[in-house]
């Protein structure tokens, strides 16, 4: 008998449509553990939005606990281009800048090189050194090799990180000189002079000499402040108004003239706005996440991926205890003192009003209020109580870490049913063949039968 390959070729029965259809079946218990999956890592979603929203709180949190912020200051300026920085040493008032002269760098040119070649070796003429002089009669000694060329010098020069110059080779049209400028501003960092020198440190006549015409002198930066005179090496000035920088790079002053600016210190009342107003925006930013992951639609029947879920409960249980409680020792002690008063629907609201009013007039209050004598502030508690919750122990890394375990168990039983389907349908298909084979026999039985009851009908109907 022939052996049948093709479930139903025996048989004639759709056994493969049979066979297609029982696995779809034992195949749907897999959807369950798929959608319960997909729940599970909707979840290790939702929860990584939550935690970016309680990151992005917490760092509005750190800008009001900051001491430094309610004592900010800034310095504005009226006038020609100067530009002023203030730190928290200075102190508020206003100075007037007049400044006559800026900070030059000096600079100096050799003689020509009557060569054809910068490359070229030259006659040190017993120099094993040149040895550069500044404007403060500090000199500096750089040795050169005896077979050293006019790019060799340069190079030399400019390798040794105390030579306190940069040094280029100009081709003025007949011969070529090496320049020397100053790497700092000021009369005594200016390049005053140079001159080559032999082992025992003498001068020597050298391959070439300073062309005194090429000499431009290094100056020291000019300027009074509120009248009293200020000399300085730098165009950035400190010092001279208490806790500011001047920068006097961009100024352009006339021969003779003056720039003339006035430099008002007074307290950054922006900076304190704009950060309580962040750290209101942040929270309010965080009940928006959090709402969006626990809204349910009872029309449409839909449902955020956090919905019920008690790691937000106790998130908002937390926040809420700590924004209604009241801070000790402080002349502010609760948000609403502040005008910062907690909504029904669980929002911060703000009056810009009164924020303004005590940012102006007592921004210690303020400090004593969010960042405490001690880091026991609001905006200290609150950072704790954020800090906890997001740490590797706090309950969104305990949830995310649950739903990722549910997911590997969810992993490894999807696994396991699929290898029992693949064991039922392998069953199906051996007792399914069987089934075409018996019938296939049974069939040709039948066939056969069939041929010899005719044709005994056939000799019987003959011998009649």
């Amino acid at each position: 008998m022939a052996t049948i390959t093709s479930l139903g070729v025996g048989s004639g029965l759709d056994l493969t449509g049979l066979l297609d259809q029982l696995q779809a079946a034992e195949r749907g218990k897999l959807e369950p553990i798929t959608l319960q999956k997909q729940q599970q890592q909707a979840k290790i979603s939702a929860y990584g939005q939550l935690q970016t929203s309680m990151n992005a709180f917490q760092d509005s949190l750190a800008k009001i606990n900051d001491s430094a912020l309610y004592q900010s200051l800034s310095a504005n300026v009226r006038g020609d281009a100067i530009k002023a920085t203030a730190t928290a040493d200075a102190l508020p008032g206003s100075y007037r800048v007049e400044v006559s002269k800026l900070a030059t760098t000096g600079s100096l040119a050799s003689s020509r090189v009557t060569t054809s070649d910068t490359d070229t070796a030259l006659d040190l003429q017993g120099a094993t050194a040149i040895q550069l002089t500044f404007g403060n009669s500090d000199t500096v000694k750089i040795d050169l090799a005896a077979d050293s060329s006019l790019t060799d010098i340069r190079d030399a020069i400019n390798a040794n990180k105390d030579s306190g110059v940069n040094a280029t080779i100009i081709n003025d049209g007949t011969g070529y000189r090496l320049a020397l400028s100053s790497k700092t501003t000021g009369a005594d960092a200016a390049i005053a002079s140079f001159s080559f020198v032999d082992a025992a440190g003498i001068t020597v006549t050298g391959p070439f000499a300073e062309d005194a015409a090429t000499k431009q002198a290094g100056e020291d930066a000019a300027l009074t402040v509120n009248g009293i005179a200020i000399s300085s090496a730098k165009n950035q000035i400190e010092g001279a108004i208490q806790g500011v920088t001047l920068n006097l790079a961009e100024l352009s002053i006339a021969d003779g003239g003056t720039a003339t600016s006035t430099v008002n210190v007074e307290r950054d009342t922006l900076k304190q706005r704009e950060a309580i107003s962040g750290f209101v925006k942040a929270f309010n930013d965080l009940k928006g996440t959090i709402g969006k992951l626990t809204s349910f639609n009872g029309d449409s029947e839909t449902a955020g991926e956090l919905v019920g879920d008690s790691t937000v409960r106790t998130i908002e249980s937390r926040l809420r205890s700590v924004l209604t409680g009241s801070v000790a020792g402080s002349e502010l002690s609760t948000l609403n003192q502040l005008g910062i008063t907690l909504q029904r629907d669980g929002t911060l609201e703000v009056d810009d009003d009164k924020i303004s009013d005590l940012v102006a007039n007592n921004p210690q209050a303020l400090s004593d209020f969010f960042v405490g004598s001690d880091g026991d502030g609001l905006a200290s508690q609150l950072d704790s109580t954020v800090e906890r919750m997001l740490g590797d122990n706090g309950v969104v890394k305990l949830a995310i870490s649950g739903a990722e375990s549910r997911v590997k168990s969810l992993d490894e039983r999807y696994e396991r049913m699929e290898k029992t389907i693949e064991g039922t349908i392998s069953r199906y298909r051996t007792q399914f063949g069987q089934l075409d084979s018996m019938i296939a026999q049974m069939n040709s039985m039948s066939s056969y039968l069939t041929q010899q009851f005719e044709a005994l009908d056939y000799q019987l109907g003959r011998k009649k």
